[in-house]
């Protein structure tokens, strides 16, 4: 696709994935609109700290408020919708706020898509949809097992755009990263929890140390949500994107300090386990058909993405507070 002056909407462009999508989208020449979360500090999330934030328009909602995204949503060619509620501990507190800002808000997206006409919507969904894998790789074919709130609301969310596919002929591709990591993601997310741990001394904290993930750095999972948004034969499908490759959580911990030059000391911290029977003790992807109908193909190692990461951990530091388990 020639994105140049294709108008395209992110939702979530405050946040990890969608800040590095919306700035990509403006390197390949899109006019674009970022929608971040409303709030009472008029913060932009991680637009704020953008070299390209004065190249996009920003417009400040609620996923769930169906006035802001149809708002939003006006005058919009390709829609790529990542708002959502991510962290699967605060969703064991508080799984009603999932079923509203993942379905609800999705639900928002689908129908102003509809409404508007739009040429295409990519839609995110999660590898944790798969729960722990049945058989690996894990296919898109895999069985969906909902083992946390959060979980079980992605999948509502899927199912949804499922639907409005099916149902309405709307044009809707799924990407269902695995694990993606790099510089801006959260704390409650396992790497950077390792990361900045090490690199502030030598005990890290963390719950069960046996579970596998499939690790994709953050470039190459925005060059398959643009490459979904352009495929001509990706519609109606959902593509994993994911490397391969697994590691599990306590041997990640210890390649992050042999690349970092620490030693460190791993600690089991029971504050962090997730409930029996909602632990995903496995990820590995197949991304055969991301390959096939996408030409994707991830390009950055988990090695190389580490190194990158650990440089911008860094210099970033103070953004993360490592004497507190970020829920």
């Amino acid at each position: 696709m020639n994105w140049t002056g294709k108008r395209v909407l992110v939702t979530g462009a405050g946040g990890f994935i969608g800040s590095h999508l919306i700035e990509r989208l403006v390197e390949l020449g899109a006019n674009t609109r970022a929608f971040v979360h409303y709030n009472a500090l008029g913060s932009w999330g991680w637009l704020d700290h953008s070299p390209l934030r004065g190249e996009m328009t920003v417009m400040a909602g609620d996923i769930c408020d169906s006035d802001s995204v149809r708002e939003a949503m006006k005058t919009i060619d390709v829609v790529f919708h990542l708002a959502a509620l991510i962290a699967i501990p605060y969703s064991y507190r508080a799984p009603t706020s999932y079923v509203r800002t993942n379905i609800g808000g999705t639900l928002n997206v689908l129908q102003a898509a509809r409404e508007i006409g739009i040429e295409r919507l990519v839609h995110t969904s999660t590898s944790e949809v798969y729960g722990t894998a049945r058989y690996v790789p894990i296919d898109e074919a895999h069985p969906l097992q909902g083992q946390s709130p959060y979980s079980a609301s992605k999948i509502g969310a899927d199912k949804m755009a499922e639907a409005f596919s099916l149902s309405f002929n709307l044009p809707v591709v799924t990407v269902r990263p695995f694990n993606t990591f790099g510089p801006r993601q959260s704390a409650r997310a396992v790497l950077p929890t390792i990361m900045s741990q090490c690199l502030a001394g030598g005990t890290v904290k963390l719950g069960n140390l046996s579970p596998t993930r499939d690790l994709n750095f953050v470039e190459n999972t925005v060059e398959g949500f643009v490459m979904a948004a352009s495929a001509p034969d990706a519609v109606g499908h959902t593509l994993n994107l994911g490397s391969g490759r697994e590691i599990s959580i306590g041997d990640l911990a210890r390649l992050i300090a042999t690349i970092a030059g620490h030693e460190i000391t791993i600690e089991m911290d029971e504050a962090r386990l997730r409930p029996i029977g909602s632990e995903v003790e496995r990820l590995l992807a197949d991304n055969t058909l991301a390959r096939k109908l996408l030409g994707w193909e991830p390009s950055v190692s988990l090695e190389e993405g580490l190194h990158r990461t650990l440089e911008w951990m860094k210099l970033n530091a103070r953004s993360y507070r490592t004497n507190i388990y970020a829920v």
